[in-house]
């Protein structure tokens, strides 16, 4: 979407967007955004929840023209570690992926000579969200794993990501990464346990973490 008067975002950053019903009743949520800074246009990816109040209208309902209410950008915390001089460790849990996504981009489109690699947990292949930006590209390393139905011929990982996905398949302590990990909280709270036993410094650890479960039960 083109949005009049935008300042601009930041990789990892999000948009609150508001709808207003006839009768003066609203429904708000946050919304990760999926493009990169350097695009004139505000991408969101929109899960759609069949009991929810908002993503149904978005999936559905919204027609090109038609204008919604919508604030940011927001955070400064979970964003692209823009100065980092080690590699950067990116793990999603279902829709988690959608910051990373712009992050990926990001990182494409600015050259960006430090390494990346996305750890990404998903329920099927047909959960895999924005498959063609995920795809392995110069300097960045994806590695998913199918937590119930694997595609076939899959040769990959399987089943939800435990402390051996986390040694074999992210970038190891002595390196120092930049960690980010988006998902629910039960995911996000689970790994980042899991990495500090490895011995990454909590510190080098960011995390962002939504309602749902989509950590690809």
């Amino acid at each position: 979407m083109r949005l009049p008067d935008w300042p601009g975002h930041v990789a990892g950053q999000h948009v609150d967007v508001r709808l207003t019903a006839p009768d003066g009743y609203t429904a708000q949520r946050s919304y990760s955004i999926a493009s990169p800074p350097e695009q004139p246009e505000v991408d969101l990816i929109v899960e759609r929840l069949d009991d929810g109040e908002v993503s149904p209208y978005l999936t559905d309902e919204l027609r090109t023209g038609d204008q919604i209410e919508l604030r940011g950008p927001i955070g400064g915390f979970f964003i692209w570690p823009e100065h980092s001089d080690t590699p950067v460790q990116l793990i999603a849990g279902g829709s988690g992926v959608v910051p990373f996504v712009a992050m990926l981009a990001h990182h494409q489109e600015t050259g960006s000579p430090v390494p990346v690699q996305l750890l990404y947990s998903v329920r099927t292949d047909a959960d895999v969200i924005a498959r063609n930006e995920l795809r392995p590209r110069n300097g960045v390393d994806v590695v998913l794993t199918f937590t119930r139905d694997a595609p076939a011929g899959w040769d990959g990982p399987r089943g939800r990501i435990d402390r051996d996905k986390l040694v074999g398949h992210t970038v190891s302590p002595d390196q120092r990464p930049a960690i980010m990990i988006c998902g629910s909280t039960p995911f996000v709270e689970a790994l980042t346990r899991e990495l500090v036993a490895l011995g990454h410094p909590v510190e080098r650890i960011k995390t962002e973490r939504y309602g749902g479960m989509g950590d690809g039960s």
